[in-house]
C-alpha cells in the first residue's frame, strides 16, 4: 500500500526544507571557495589593491594632533557654552608644513614631512563614545549585530593575491588589540577572518607559534592533507558541503603553505639595516615594516593595532609618548612604500574610534587629560588614490563638534571600498535570505579626498 496522506505531506514538507537548506549551504560553500586563491573582478577600476590600517585604539585627541584650535587657547580655563567643565588649551604648538601649508601638531614631526601625501579628515563622527563598542563599529560598521570586519569584506571582494599567505592579517602587540569581533568574518566563510599575529616577540617562532612542524616533514604533511581532502570529498559527495569544514581544511592548507613564505615574510633580519632604521627599532616600527613586507607579498588587508591613546589624565606627557611610538614608523612606511613603487596601490589609514573633549577631563585631575567625544575626531589617509595635501571638513571653534562636510564611519567605509574598486551598495553577501553589506543602509563616498 502507498503512504497515507499524513505521511505524504510530512515527506514533502521535509523534502522542501532540505532543498532550501541545501541551497543555502551551497551558496556559502561556493562563496568560501571564491574568497581565496584568485583575484576577483571589481565594479570599476581600483585605485588601491591593498590596505594598511593603523588603528590608534584609545581615541586620540583631535585638537592636540590634526585640528588646531586657537580659540580654545584664548578661552583656556573658562566655561564653554553648552559644555560641562572648563576649556583646556592644547599644550602643543601647530606649524604649517609642505606646499599645502597644512598645520600639524609638534608631536608628529616625521609624519608632518609627508603632509602633502595626506588627506586629513577633521569632521569624523561616530555613534557611541564607548571604547569597545566604538572600536567594533569602526572595524565592522555594526553596533549590535555581529558582522564581518572591514578586512573580511575587502578580502571577500578582491580575493587573495597569494595562495601561500592569508589575505587578511591583524598585527597585535603583546596579544592585545581589542575584541576578536574587530577582525572576524561573522556569517561569512571562516577563511575571510584575519590571521591574528602577536608581534610582541620579534622572532618568527614567537610571532607564529608552531609555524614549523617538529614531527612530520613536508612530504608526510602533504600526504596527511591529501587524505583529509579525500575524506572531505567523500563527505561532500555522500552528504553535502559544510562551509565550516571547508574553511577549517583551507586553514590547514594555508598553514602548510605558510611554513616557507610566512617564515620569510616575518623575518625582519632579511631587511637591510638602513631599512630597519627607517622605521625605527620599536614595536610599532617592526609592526609597520612587517606590514610593508606583507603587502609586498600580496596580502590584501593588514591591520596594525597601535593603541595607548586613552588620555584621561596627564595628556601633556602621555600623548607625545604615544605619538612618538608611531611617528617615525608611519613616516618610514610612507617613504618605503614610495621607494618600492607600492604607495599608489596601497591605501594607508591612521585613526582611532572617536575623539576627545575640548574641556578638561571631568575627573578633575591635577595633570588633566580629555574625556570621550564621539561628535568630532580626525583621521588621515594616504596613497591608493587619495588626494594628498587635503584637509576635509571642519569642526566648531573649539573642536567639539563636526560642522561642515561631516563624515560618518559608514561614509569612511564607503570611501575605502570606492578606492578599492567597489560600489559599497553593490558589494553584498547573502545570508539568511538577505543581502548584507558593510555600510548597512547608509554611507556616502567622500569624493573630496579622492585623487
Amino acid at each position: 500500500m502507498g503512504p497515507s496522506r499524513r505521511e505524504f505531506l510530512a515527506r514533502c514538507g521535509l523534502g522542501v526544507g532540505s532543498l532550501g537548506l541545501a541551497s543555502l549551504l551551497t551558496e556559502e560553500a561556493l562563496a568560501a571557495v571564491a574568497a581565496g586563491g584568485q583575484t576577483k573582478p571589481t565594479h570599476f577600476p581600483a585605485k588601491a589593491s591593498h590596505v594598511i590600517h593603523i588603528f590608534a585604539a584609545g581615541a586620540p585627541s583631535q585638537v592636540d594632533t590634526w585640528d588646531p584650535k586657537p580659540a580654545l587657547t584664548k578661552r583656556h580655563g573658562q566655561a564653554l557654552p553648552g559644555l560641562s567643565g572648563v576649556a583646556m588649551a592644547s599644550p602643543f604648538s601647530f606649524t604649517r608644513h609642505g606646499q599645502s601649508g597644512i598645520e600639524v601638531s609638534e608631536v608628529f614631526p616625521a609624519i608632518a614631512r609627508h603632509v602633502d601625501d595626506l588627506a586629513i579628515i577633521r569632521s569624523m563622527q561616530t555613534d557611541v563614545p564607548a571604547h569597545d563598542i566604538a572600536q567594533v563599529f569602526m572595524n565592522t560598521g555594526s553596533l549590535r549585530t555581529v558582522k564581518p570586519s572591514v578586512g573580511a569584506w575587502v578580502l571577500y571582494g578582491l580575493g587573495s593575491a597569494n595562495d601561500n599567505m592569508p589575505g587578511y592579517i591583524s598585527l597585535r602587540p603583546g596579544g592585545g588589540g581589542g575584541d576578536a569581533l574587530n577582525w572576524g568574518s561573522a556569517f561569512m566563510p571562516g577563511d575571510l577572518q584575519a590571521t591574528s599575529i602577536n608581534t610582541a616577540t620579534p622572532t618568527v617562532d614567537g610571532m607564529i607559534p608552531n609555524i614549523r612542524n617538529d614531527y612530520f616533514g613536508r612530504a608526510e604533511q602533504r600526504r596527511e592533507l591529501d587524505l583529509v581532502q579525500k575524506l572531505n570529498a567523500m563527505h561532500s559527495q555522500n552528504l553535502q558541503q559544510d562551509p565550516q569544514l571547508e574553511a577549517r581544511i583551507k586553514a590547514f592548507e594555508m598553514a602548510y603553505r605558510m611554513q616557507i613564505e610566512a617564515t620569510d615574510a616575518f623575518d625582519l633580519e632579511k631587511e637591510p639595516q638602513s631599512v630597519r632604521a627607517l622605521y625605527g627599532d620599536t614595536p610599532q616600527g617592526r609592526q609597520l615594516l612587517i606590514a610593508r613586507r606583507l603587502v609586498e607579498r600580496g596580502v590584501r588587508f593588514v591591520q596594525v593595532w597601535a593603541g595607548g591613546w586613552d588620555h584621561h589624565e596627564d595628556l601633556e606627557t602621555r600623548l607625545p609618548a604615544s605619538a612618538n611610538e608611531i611617528d617615525t614608523a608611519a613616516a618610514g612606511l610612507l617613504t618605503d612604500l614610495k621607494q618600492r613603487g607600492l604607495f599608489d596601490r596601497t591605501l594607508v589609514i591612521w585613526g582611532g574610534e572617536f575623539g576627545r573633549s575640548a574641556t578638561r577631563d571631568r575627573n578633575g585631575n591635577d595633570n588633566p587629560g580629555r574625556d570621550h567625544n564621539n561628535e568630532a575626531f580626525s583621521i588621515w589617509l594616504a596613497g591608493g588614490g587619495v588626494k594628498g595635501g587635503t584637509v576635509y571638513g571642519t569642526t566648531d571653534d573649539f573642536g567639539e563638534k563636526a560642522l561642515d562636510n561631516k563624515v560618518h564611519v559608514h561614509d569612511l567605509h564607503a570611501t575605502m571600498l570606492q578606492l578599492l574598486g567597489f560600489d559599497h551598495t553593490r558589494l553584498t553577501y547573502r545570508y539568511n535570505g538577505r543581502d548584507f553589506r558593510l555600510t548597512d543602509n547608509f554611507g556616502t563616498v567622500v569624493k573630496g579626498i579622492l585623487g
